[in-house]
């Protein structure tokens, strides 16, 4: 029962996160830097402290006191995994929903699974697996080998977005004309790595989540108190870069521009940015029914890729492609999800 309620809730968490770019879609009149950093002040800075305030009331003194190389290092990870994030967007925005979600989340599962025990290796925690247990276990091995299955969906799928690119060069010139092969696979490759550390985020921050239960709080909610210290740090990143693009491209003009659809656009940005929140909410829910190891990130990301190439297809962002394109990319996809799966059953060795 708990193992259910565990993919529940990350199916959950996963089809939120999958669908959450969706709102961004429907603002007009604003540059990508606009509506992206509106959306991440309810990502990372509003909604997050709701959640912890209605799930653990004392979540504030939690963080005081708890150990300041703690608090840094959770945060430090949210900064690396911030510029992910950042990345993120503008991957989604060249490749499309479908591949650009593929590509990122595929990497950003294989290395998700790996960044934490290669800092094990390293700094030997007890209780956690370290990569050279991973090499002398054979659940170890498994998951290595869905990584390895990964990456080798990963470059299919980018093979599948070659095709697309010549697809769409004669004749459909109407078409996706943000889509950009070699700009939205270099950005997406980056984003994959560095997004990963969120979840290296959430394990270092344990003690912040283990306080919260100590004090009575329900396990399902643990990690709110965690997301907010790791959140500090995302925002960090993003909000720097985005001002940055609103002086360089002289778009602070869009949060007064009266011919923009202003409330609208609010509206939209802070919906897709709740709902980004509630993929980790749901996220944290399922990890303490299933654990933080790899099957519970790579079960996550397996229903965010799902839930992407779900809106791909609604979106029509494979129309017009040849047979060929089309079934190089379901290779792809298949194979990034077989690698899902190898992952998990390894883990639960």
């Amino acid at each position: 029962m708990e193992s259910i309620l565990g993919i529940l809730f990350h199916s959950i968490g996963g089809f939120s996160s999958g669908s959450f770019y969706m709102p961004f879609k429907k603002v007009k009149g604003w540059a990508w830097e606009s509506y992206w950093l509106i959306g991440g002040f309810f990502s990372w800075l509003i909604v997050p402290p709701i959640a912890a305030y209605l799930t653990i009331p004392n979540f504030a003194e939690i963080i005081s006191v708890a150990s300041p190389s703690i608090k840094a290092l959770a945060f430090s990870m949210g900064l690396i995994w911030g510029i992910g994030g950042l990345t993120y967007g503008l991957g989604v925005r060249y490749l499309g929903m479908s591949l650009g979600n593929s590509i990122v989340l595929g990497f950003c599962s294989a290395f998700g699974a790996l960044v934490p025990s290669i800092y094990y290796n390293f700094y030997p925690s007890e209780g956690k697996v370290s990569f050279t247990e991973m090499l002398a276990s054979s659940g170890g091995k498994l998951v290595l080998l869905g990584v390895l299955v990964c990456l080798i969906g990963i470059a299919i799928s980018g093979k599948a977005g070659m095709l697309k690119e010549k697809d769409f060069a004669v004749g459909h010139e109407d078409r996706d004309r943000d889509f950009s092969l070699v700009k939205g696979l270099i950005i997406a490759v980056i984003s994959g790595i560095l997004s990963s550390f969120f979840n290296f985020g959430i394990e270092v921050g344990k003690p912040l989540a283990e306080a919260a239960v100590v004090s009575g709080c329900n396990p399902l909610f643990q990690n709110n108190v965690t997301y907010i210290v790791v959140l500090w740090g995302g925002l960090t990143t993003n909000f720097i870069w985005c001002i940055y693009l609103n002086f360089k491209n002289k778009t602070f003009g869009d949060y007064t521009n009266t011919a923009a659809p202003i409330s609208k656009n609010v509206m939209f940005s802070a919906l897709a940015g709740t709902m980004w929140f509630l993929q980790f909410f749901f996220y944290g829910m399922g990890e303490s029914k299933l654990g933080n190891g790899a099957s519970s990130w790579i079960l996550h990301m397996a229903t965010i890729i799902l839930t992407a190439n779900f809106w791909g297809f609604y979106l029509k962002e494979w129309s017009g492609v040849s047979k060929k394109t089309f079934n190089t990319f379901l290779l792809g996809i298949g194979l990034i999800m077989l690698s899902i799966v190898l992952v998990g059953i390894g883990n639960s060795l």
